[in-house]
C-alpha cells in the first residue's frame, strides 16, 4: 500500500532529543505513513537511537551516510519517498500526534501542491512555549502564489507543510549541497512556492520548533552560506523567467535574510560581510530603493548608511 506521508528526518548528533522526536512521529493518528530517517555521520549515538526504533517499528527505514550535510541529507531522503505527500521533521523538533493526519486531509480534499500550519518555538533554555502564526497569509484559502505574493514572505519554516510528491519530482526540487553550509531550507522555500498553484494554510499550530541558545557563527566557511542561497534563487528565477516579476520581492527577502545572518556573525566577521553586502546593494540600487514596495521607511534609511558609510555599523551588535 502506498504511504499517505513520508516523512523525512535529517539526524545529525541529536542523541539528546531524538527520542522525543521519534515518539511524537510513531505515535501519528495517521498511521499509513513511512519515516525516512537519514543520519549524516552522527559521532554520537543518534544512529544506534535510530537502529532500536527500526527494529521495532516497521515503517522506519534509516539510511546511514558519511557527513555531507543538510541539503544532501534531505535529497537522499526525498529520493526514498514512495508516500503521496512528504513531510520534513527536523530530529530535535516534534509534533502533534494529530499533525500529519490534519495535513493530509485538507491536502487531499482540495489537491493541494503545499499545505502548510502555524507552529510553535520551544526555548530549549527555559521551556517556553511561543505560538507563531503565519499571519502574512489568509487561512484556509486556497491560494496561487502566482498571483499572491504572502506565501513568499513567511519564515521557510520546510518542517511545517507538506508537498505532494509528484509536484516535486515533476518540477525537479531539490536543496543546495555545499557540504558544512547554513540556510539550506532558503532556496528550496522559495522554489516550492514559486512552482506551486495551489497551497493553503491551515489555522492550526501543529509542530514544536526547537530553538537552542543562539549560537553565533564563528566559522569563517559559513559566512556567506546565505548568499549562496540567494544566487541559487536568482538563478533559478531568471531561468523559469520570473525574475522580473519577483526581482522586488527577492531583493526584500534578502535584505532581510543577511541582516539576520549579520546579526549572528562573530565580531571579526560582521565588518567584512557588511562591506560586500554594501557592494551588492550598489550593484542592484534600483532594486535597493524606494521603488521597492516591500521596504519601509525605515528599511530604506538602513540600506542608505549600509551602502554609504558601513563603518557606522563596524562597532554595533546589531542592525
Amino acid at each position: 500500500m502506498i504511504p499517505d506521508v513520508s516523512i523525512v528526518i535529517p539526524v545529525y548528533n541529536v542523541e539528546k532529543y531524538l527520542r522525543q522526536c521519534l515518539d511524537s512521529i510513531i505515535s501519528q493518528s495517521l498511521t499509513n505513513i513511512e519515516i525516512i530517517c537519514v543520519n549524516d555521520g552522527s559521532t554520537d549515538s543518534s544512529l544506534s537511537i535510530l537502529q532500536e526504533y527500526a527494529s521495532k517499528d516497521s515503517r522506519i527505514h534509516v539510511i546511514d551516510k558519511p557527513n555531507s550535510g543538510y541539503g544532501h541529507s534531505m535529497n537522499i531522503g526525498f529520493q526514498q519517498c514512495t508516500g503521496r505527500y512528504i513531510g520534513i521533521v527536523e530530529s530535535d523538533d516534534f509534533a502533534k500526534p494529530e499533525m500529519f493526519e490534519t495535513l493530509f486531509k485538507v491536502a487531499i480534499e482540495n489537491d493541494l501542491d503545499i499545505v502548510r500550519c502555524h507552529f510553535y518555538t520551544f526555548k530549549q533554555r527555559n521551556g517556553l512555549i511561543e505560538k507563531i502564526d503565519s499571519y502574512e497569509m489568509k487561512s484556509n484559502t486556497l491560494i496561487n502564489p502566482k498571483n499572491d505574493l504572502s506565501p513568499f514572505l513567511q519564515w521557510p519554516a520546510v518542517w511545517a507543510n507538506i508537498y505532494k510528491r509528484t509536484f516535486i519530482e515533476e518540477n525537479k526540487l531539490s536543496f543546495l549541497e555545499t557540504p558544512g553550509a547554513s540556510y539550506q531550507d532558503t532556496a528550496f522555500s522559495f522554489k516550492v512556492v514559486a512552482c506551486a498553484t495551489r497551497l493553503m494554510l491551515i489555522d492550526s499550530s501543529l509542530i514544536y520548533y526547537r530553538i537552542h541558545e543562539q549560537s553565533s557563527i564563528k566559522s569563517k566557511d559559513k559566512v556567506y552560506c546565505i548568499c549562496d542561497e540567494f544566487n541559487e534563487i536568482i538563478r533559478y528565477s531568471k531561468d523559469k523567467l520570473i525574475y522580473e516579476k519577483l526581482k522586488y520581492l527577492i531583493c526584500y527577502l534578502q535584505y532581510k535574510s543577511y541582516k539576520w545572518n549579520h546579526n549572528r556573525l562573530e565580531m571579526p566577521y560582521r565588518y567584512s560581510f557588511l562591506l560586500f553586502w554594501s557592494k551588492e546593494i550598489g550593484k542592484n540600487r534600483e532594486i535597493y530603493s524606494k521603488k521597492n514596495p516591500f521596504f519601509t521607511f525605515k528599511d530604506l534609511k538602513k540600506i542608505l548608511i549600509i551602502k554609504m558609510i558601513p563603518w557606522l555599523y563596524k562597532k554595533r551588535n546589531k542592525l
